[in-house]
């Protein structure tokens, strides 16, 4: 008898580039060793499926954040600057930080956001826009990629009580 495919249920809440690599890594990776896997998106975790969404983060809402230099000497590289939070709050500083990460990713070699989505995609990874978050805030089908499919709650649930392994990232 052959064995079943393992199966992981995924629900993406928020949108922010720090939150929006777990599940694109963790769906990737999954699709990758032969999983079936679901990517429920609901809240703002549904931005990460419009066409030119360029998520930022937030210093602000994660004070534990390192922020290290992605140029210089390696040396420089090395220290961790602390933050203050009023630091954190001024204008301007989200896009730094923002472009302080994508460089730091870039120089890790980290995919892009756009990459591992669309390795999600060539994986077979199953995306659903949640249709009470679209109502909520306005959203059409069309507003997101094209292999996006719209479903609410008990569609996913259906495939998330059969999964292995289901989070909530």
């Amino acid at each position: 008898m052959a064995e079943e495919r393992r199966k992981l249920a995924l629900i993406a809440s928020k949108g922010t580039l720090d939150w929006a690599y777990p599940p694109f890594i963790l769906a990737s990776t999954a699709a990758a060793l032969g999983w079936e896997v679901q990517i429920f998106f609901t809240f703002y975790g549904l931005l990460l499926l419009k066409p030119d969404y360029k998520p930022a983060v937030s210093p602000l809402g994660n004070p534990a954040m390192p922020m290290k230099m992605p140029f210089g000497p390696n040396g420089f590289q090395e220290i961790n600057w602390p933050m203050p939070v009023l630091v954190q709050a001024l204008p301007g500083f989200q896009s730094m930080a923002t472009t302080l990460m994508k460089m730091t990713f870039k120089n890790k070699n980290v995919p892009s956001i756009e990459e591992l989505r669309e390795m999600c995609i060539d994986l077979g990874v199953k995306l659903i826009g949640c249709q009470m978050t679209m109502d909520v805030f306005g959203f059409s089908k069309e507003d997101f990629i094209p292999e996006v499919e719209v479903g609410g709650a008990a569609t996913f649930l259906e495939f998330a009580a059969t999964a292995d392994v289901s989070l909530f990232i």
